[in-house]
């Protein structure tokens, strides 16, 4: 079997600088898309789609990798992907915070805080560190030719349909009502909050990388490409009325999947709530996150195929592609059970003011130290 990556083909020195029909083929169907969004009369998701395949650029291209980024952190110390994480986050802060509060038709990344969203993000940080990406990641890497990580997305789909039909139970367990700091602040007060913590955030990272003799300052790409994707952030959120999110899409393909196959949700609990029903019943060019997850996947296939050819590479050891499964399936599950990934619960929970995104980033920097751990067993290497 061979997996298609970028890398060079042909005679030395005359490979070509470009990888035209992949390159046409991930514009092609992305103006496909956005024509049938417009010919529905629907503009703003028209730009969702726009805006996804900016996202899937930048990411490649700057290499933006919150999985990696945890990994050197806990590893090693290093702070610069964290950081520019962070930079993300207070980009798209200064918008989604007071607009959420002030404006009707928007509305913050908020969750409740109990044990369905700390045993989510747990497992799905064990799964990111096994996948090699997270749902974002997962998107790109894909989308830039990587079949490794064809296999984590479509792991990924299945565990977030399993996390669907779970998520009722679990929220049974109990918890606490939502905390926003605009509803204790006001909406100015609230962001001032918001990025107060993120300063104290980013002063104990720069710490804890002083302290090991690690470098703090992010790359150049990545302070661009966190501008950028921060920028970007705040389009999806001024076009779609919610903060960016990836995962709640793959749950959606899972389930419409599944209902072709012959599979009925319609008496599940989660199905019947007023939002999931709706996408179920609607078609995906009507879902804000699938549209915003087509365009990274077509962005990010562009931005690949506009650097170097795509070529065909031996698969990698069977370890890893378990590692693969295991880890989408994890994804799936953990982030349907702990409402979102990296983008949906912690950059668009901290993002609103929500306790819940600083406590997922806890749970979930709690799994991938347990899932760097694992690595070794599957073949991959603990950085």
């Amino acid at each position: 079997m061979t997996d298609i990556t970028l890398g060079t083909t042909g005679a030395a020195g005359a490979a070509p600088r470009f990888d035209w029909p992949f390159l046409a083929a991930a514009v092609a169907a992305t103006v496909l898309l956005i024509a049938l969004v417009l010919l529905d009369g629907q503009p703003a998701s028209a730009a969702l789609l726009v805006f996804g395949f900016g996202l899937g650029a930048v990411f490649l291209k700057a290499e933006f990798s919150f999985t990696a980024a945890w990994r050197r952190f806990l590893v090693h110390g290093e702070a610069g992907g964290l950081l520019a994480g962070l930079l993300v986050i207070a980009i798209a802060a200064v918008v989604i915070v007071p607009t959420a509060a002030l404006l009707p038709g928007y509305g913050g990344a908020i969750a409740p805080l109990g044990p369905s969203l700390i045993i989510g993000a747990c497992v799905f940080g064990v799964g990111m560190q096994l996948a090699n990406g997270c749902g974002s990641g997962t998107l790109y890497t894909a989308g830039g030719g990587s079949g490794r990580m064809l296999i984590t997305l479509a792991c990924f789909i299945v565990g977030s349909v399993v996390g669907s039909l779970h998520l009722p139970a679990f929220l049974a367990l109990g918890g606490i009502d939502p905390i926003l700091a605009a509803d204790y602040l006001g909406s100015w007060g609230g962001l001032a909050a918001t990025l107060a913590s993120l300063a104290v955030a980013a002063a104990i990272v720069v710490g804890v990388a002083r302290r090991k003799g690690s470098a703090f300052q992010p790359r150049r790409a990545l302070v661009i490409g966190g501008i950028l994707v921060g920028l970007l952030s705040i389009a999806v959120f001024l076009a779609g009325g919610h903060p960016w999110s990836v995962t709640f899409g793959f749950t959606v393909w899972g389930a419409k999947i599944a209902g072709a196959l012959g599979f009925d949700f319609s008496q599940a609990e989660f199905w019947q709530w007023a939002g999931p029903k709706r996408a179920l019943g609607d078609s995906i060019l009507s879902d804000t996150s699938s549209l915003t997850d087509l365009g990274m996947i077509f962005g990010a296939m562009a931005a690949a195929a506009a650097t170097r050819p795509f070529a065909r590479t031996a698969w990698p050891p069977a370890k890893s592609l378990l590692a693969a499964t295991i880890g989408g399936l994890l994804m799936g599950w953990g982030a349907r059970i702990g409402f979102g990934c990296n983008i949906g619960a912690f950059v668009g929970g901290v993002a609103s003011g929500s306790l819940h995104g600083w406590i997922w980033l806890g749970a979930a920097f709690v799994g991938s130290y347990a899932g760097i751990t694992l690595r070794p067993w599957f073949g991959l290497s603990r950085d």
